[in-house]
């Protein structure tokens, strides 16, 4: 079984020496297996995809309104070669928000009644700009393929094992690296982002204080709608947790902080 786990741990020591990447701002070393061509591909495809299967909002003041502090919040984000891109989907029973590799934003309409005024959104903005920025996507697709990699090899390993042997062995494998790895990282991501997210509109002249009331109204929003129940089954950090990293934050975001000029 050594024998075959041997070119697992050769292809993720040449991947870490060939595509280590640095996350802007905090300075965390990430593997990026994915290039950059293919993964803004990607997202163009499936953005294109979506802006024709999901009703897009019609609200021409809403519409001035996100791109107005999604462009101030990219100004800042520098992210090279984005094709920045702000999209309102109508969707009033989803309060969520997303970025894809490649600077297409959309904000769906639910969330809209939580984040409130221009600094709600651009909380929620400056953060899907961070997950673009770090390249979380590129991240997330790169421990995909590694994953799949590890199952193929562990399976190949097993082949002389009885069937149902094998079976219980990659299932264990595949609960282990989402509990023990998937998961955990993406937490970490939704932390990093927060954290970026913050200077981000800091910088773009936005209080970064509105932050911690935006996720507080976020987190009263969850607690109604049945809420998060266990942090280690979730790729998000607990409500609670979130605000207190943000508010231990605030003293490094309030010094770049500029309001805009009326």
């Amino acid at each position: 079984m050594k024998r075959h786990l041997l070119p697992l741990l050769a292809l993720t020591v040449l991947g870490a020496l060939i595509a280590c990447s640095t996350v802007p701002l905090t300075g965390r070393r990430q593997l990026l297996l994915v290039s950059s061509s293919e993964e803004t591909q990607l997202s163009l495809t499936e953005f294109d995809q979506l802006k024709k299967s999901t009703p897009i909002s019609r609200n021409a003041p809403l519409n001035a309104q996100i791109s107005r502090i999604g462009q101030r919040i990219a100004a800042v984000a520098g992210l090279p070669g984005a094709q920045w891109e702000f999209v309102t989907f109508d969707q009033p029973n989803t309060a969520n928000a997303f970025c894809l590799p490649g600077g297409k934003v959309g904000i769906y309409t639910g969330i809209l009644p939580i984040t409130k005024d221009d600094a709600g959104l651009a909380t929620v903005i400056a953060h899907e700009v961070s997950h673009a920025v770090a390249r979380h996507g590129n991240e997330r697709m790169s421990q995909a393929l590694l994953s799949q990699l590890g199952g193929q090899l562990l399976s190949s390993a097993m082949s002389n094992k009885p069937e149902q042997t094998r079976n219980l062995w990659l299932g264990v494998y595949g609960l282990s690296s989402q509990v023990g790895w998937t998961l955990p990282h993406s937490r970490s991501q939704e932390s990093e982002a927060d954290r970026m997210g913050l200077i981000y509109m800091a910088r773009a002249g936005y209080d970064p204080r509105a932050s911690i009331e935006f996720w507080k109204r976020f987190h009263a929003y969850n607690q109604k709608s049945g809420g998060q129940q266990w942090e280690f089954l979730s790729t998000h950090p607990l409500d609670e947790k979130r605000i207190a990293q943000l508010e231990a934050l605030l003293p490094e975001a309030l010094k770049e902080y500029r309001p805009q000029a009326k």
